[in-house]
């Protein structure tokens, strides 16, 4: 009898092991599949480039994480990141696939979902109620931050930007400054130095180099309107002289202020996309910067020389890049985001006062910015647009949004080390253009200041 039971134990046991061995691995395949569409999914949507803007989480145990602005530990109040939300909802390719297929989600699309959801947004009690304690000019702001389409007062004629006579190949780079109507000394100063338009001559950057190059350079300047009732004087009139004169200037029909800086920058990029298709490379900056645009020449080429420079060239943005940076909640200052409008870090971005970037480029931020809502500091937009391309902008030390360190701009060839420096007055470009010019012999085989030389920004906002 032990035998007879001991046999048909055995015979259980042959029998079923196969069985529970195919039911774990069974098991097994499920998990690691779902996990494997899970993470499928995930990569998709960032090859999609779908906005997150970084928040924070911290506790007691760690330091503080990077986190998606939408979590509910940032307790949801913060008006623009709902509304981003909302609308990265709107166009998830996951969530509406019909409007993804082969890519044919259109323009007047874009815009149309942009509106839908910020009039999904701001119709919620909770919005109307956080939106009263919101500042004032936050709140004028978001008044009008929906609205695009202002009429052009002034442009250039059929052309993109002043300078394109004569020119032999397309032009390499756009000088695109922003700038009042009050700022007539700027843009003066500008045109007379470094802004001139033309054949401009590059300048070899070490002595291993043979050849100067050059390129084609043109030049507009990006302009609002003033009140004449605030200002107590109507410009209109001398700016369109000044446009007859120079046919350099793009004025739209918008009140110019600080906050205003990035409907600019989105009026621009869509201004380039229909009249500029051959331009290379793109200036964009203040009319207080002074730009080593010999050096920037030869800057720009020896990047479309490199190998694979056809690929790299449309994600390619420099500048004086900073990472991680906090909104400003300073309320007296002119750069303060309060906590009820955005909440979390700012993307990675380049500093407003000059970044240079690629033509191929300047037309992919056009169409993102159709998804991406106007945000009261320009700068950091540009990099919320950045980060929807996946894209990153390169730090290059030679571009001083922050002045040169401390006593190196005594040194003789300082100047001709760099491709940029901010907050110069219109006396003081004139002065360093001759300087420039005077010290040419001496400083020819100058290099510029490389990565190695200075190390990287610290990760607080600048403002």
């Amino acid at each position: 009898m032990a035998q007879f039971h001991c046999r048909w134990r055995n015979v259980l046991i042959c029998v079923c092991s196969p069985c529970i061995c195919l039911a774990l691995l069974f098991i097994y395949a499920t998990v690691m599949v779902c996990i494997r569409m899970a993470s499928t999914a995930s990569s998709w949507a960032v090859e999609k480039n779908h906005f997150v803007a970084s928040g924070t989480f911290t506790n007691n145990s760690f330091a503080p994480l990077p986190k998606a602005f939408w979590e509910f530990h940032l307790h949801g109040d913060a008006f623009w990141n709902n509304l981003q939300q909302v609308t990265d909802r709107h166009f998830n390719p996951i969530l509406h696939p019909n409007d993804h297929k082969r890519g044919l989600v259109k323009s007047t699309s874009d815009e149309s979902r942009l509106k839908q959801s910020f009039s999904e947004v701001i119709d919620l009690d909770s919005t109307k109620r956080n939106f009263e304690k919101l500042p004032q000019q936050i709140q004028e702001f978001v008044s009008h931050m929906q609205k695009r389409d202002y009429p052009t007062v002034i442009q250039p004629d059929g052309v993109c930007g002043a300078g394109a006579k004569d020119e032999k190949e397309p032009p390499l780079l756009l000088l695109a400054i922003k700038t009042t109507e009050l700022n007539f000394k700027n843009r003066q100063a500008i045109r007379q130095t470094w802004g001139q338009v033309g054949w401009v001559a590059g300048q070899k950057t070490n002595s291993s180099t043979g050849e100067e190059g050059g390129g084609y350079v043109r030049r507009v300047f990006l302009l609002g309107k003033e009140n004449p009732e605030e200002l107590g004087i109507d410009l209109s009139e001398l700016v369109q002289l000044e446009s007859k004169r120079y046919g350099d200037i793009i004025q739209w029909d918008f009140k110019d202020t600080f906050y205003n800086l990035t409907l600019k920058d989105v009026l621009f990029w869509s201004w380039f996309s229909r009249s500029c298709g051959r331009t290379r490379f793109v200036f964009k900056g203040d009319d207080d910067v002074f730009v080593n645009t010999p050096k920037m020449i030869t800057y720009l080429q020896e990047q479309l020389k490199k190998p694979k420079a056809h690929k790299t060239m449309k994600d390619f943005m420099v500048g004086d890049v900073i990472g991680a940076a906090m909104p400003n909640r300073v309320n007296k200052s002119k750069y303060f985001v309060p906590d009820g409008f955005y909440k979390g870090l700012y993307p990675t971005y380049a500093g407003g006062g000059g970044v240079v970037y690629s033509g191929q480029l300047t037309k992919r931020l056009h169409n993102m910015s159709k998804k991406v809502h106007l945000f009261p500091i320009d700068d950091v937009y540009v990099g919320m647009c950045m980060i929807r391309l996946n894209a990153q902008p390169v730090h290059h030390p030679a571009f001083l949004t922050f002045d040169f360190p401390e006593k190196e701009e005594e040194e003789l060839c300082s100047y001709h080390r760099i491709l940029l420096v901010h907050k110069r007055s219109p006396h003081q470009v004139v002065k360093l253009w001759d300087h420039m010019n005077k010290t040419q012999t001496q400083c020819w085989d100058v290099p510029l200041k490389n990565v190695g030389e200075r190390k990287n920004k610290p990760k607080t906002l600048r403002h």
